[in-house]
């Protein structure tokens, strides 16, 4: 129940919210919006809530080291990033993480592992008379 001056305004956010729509839109015509916009009225709240502090920069660079991280191959990371060599995704944009990094050398030491039993020749069982 609502009292005098507690009356709720609903304001319509997007234009169209169907599956293939923009999630950041114009109200007023469903366009694209400026990508200033988007960090300002949207992005940069969100993480000031959470104490962060971010940029267009920092985003690029967390999408492309969660990417490496969750496995994706560095040409399909270049691929999202829509960079036109591989060397600015890897070299630039996806960083190094100790997690990930201990993974990798896991991985490396299974490798060597299975390739030195597969190399070890098996022993011949001897036939007693």
């Amino acid at each position: 129940m609502s009292g005098p001056g507690r009356a709720m305004r609903h304001f319509k956010v997007v234009k169209a919210d169907g599956p293939d729509d923009l999630v950041f839109q114009s109200v007023k015509d469903g366009k694209p919006m400026r990508d200033g916009n988007v960090l300002k009225r949207f992005i940069k709240p969100a993480a000031q809530q959470l104490r962060l502090r971010v940029n267009w920069r920092c985003l690029r660079t967390s999408h492309a080291t969660w990417l490496v991280q969750a496995g994706a191959g560095p040409k399909s990371v270049q691929g999202q990033m829509r960079h036109s060599r591989i060397s600015t995704t890897m070299d630039i944009y996806a960083q190094i993480v100790p997690v990930a990094q201990r993974r990798a050398v896991e991985k490396l030491s299974e490798f060597v592992s299975e390739s030195v039993r597969k190399s070890v020749p098996k022993p011949v069982p001897l036939l007693v008379q």
